[in-house]
């Protein structure tokens, strides 16, 4: 095959995933939701926490320095974490099982009328199912950005945005970071509109 097929096929596809990610009005009502979590979350000061493994949590820090940081414009920096820092890492699943690496952070971290954002390709990823069940006893609100038909994690979010067609980590990837980059947006344009 020649490279310039490879380079076609491959964005070809990419867009195919994302038009049918687009097309699907339940999982636009999904990320509108997710926007409205998100507001409500930093209106009433509350902190939102992003939790992943491997390309999802690089994707789960990215979520969370683009509010303590800055998007488009300057802005007061708004209360975001990515759970799961090295020391703490190897601390706990030393200490505890590579399960619990979230959940324990969550536990000392948050507080009701928080917001856990996990990210799981296949929805079955057990450390962020554990961190999602103790959010669950701690009443802070989870969403969820999956993909291969949502996994267990489907339904225990609060709100599960599920990425369709796609069977492989990249694709599925590859659409989480336009919702991450298009909730950043949507929220910053109801709290600072004078950004846009």
């Amino acid at each position: 095959m020649q490279l310039s097929s490879i380079w076609k096929n491959s964005l070809n596809e990419a867009s195919s995933v994302l038009n049918a990610f687009t097309s699907d009005s339940h999982t636009i009502e999904q990320c509108e939701k997710f926007t409205e979590l998100l507001v409500e979350t930093f209106k009433n000061n509350g902190n939102v926490f992003s939790c992943g493994n491997g390309g999802s949590h690089c994707d789960a820090m990215h979520f969370a320095e683009e509010f303590t940081g800055r998007f488009r414009g300057d802005r007061q920096p708004l209360g975001a974490l990515a759970l799961g820092d090295a020391s703490h890492v190897t601390c706990v699943s030393n200490d505890f099982g590579f399960e619990h690496i979230f959940s324990r952070q969550l536990q000392g971290l948050g507080r009701e009328g928080d917001l856990l954002i996990g990210l799981s390709t296949s929805g079955n990823s057990s450390n962020v199912i554990d961190a999602f069940q103790t959010a669950k006893s701690k009443k802070i609100k989870t969403v969820a950005l999956l993909g291969k038909g949502g996994g267990k994690l489907k339904e225990l979010a609060d709100v599960a945005i599920v990425v369709p067609q796609a069977t492989t980590s990249d694709r599925i990837q590859e659409v989480h970071i336009k919702v991450i980059h298009t909730v950043i947006e949507a929220t910053e344009r109801m709290l600072f509109p004078e950004n846009y």
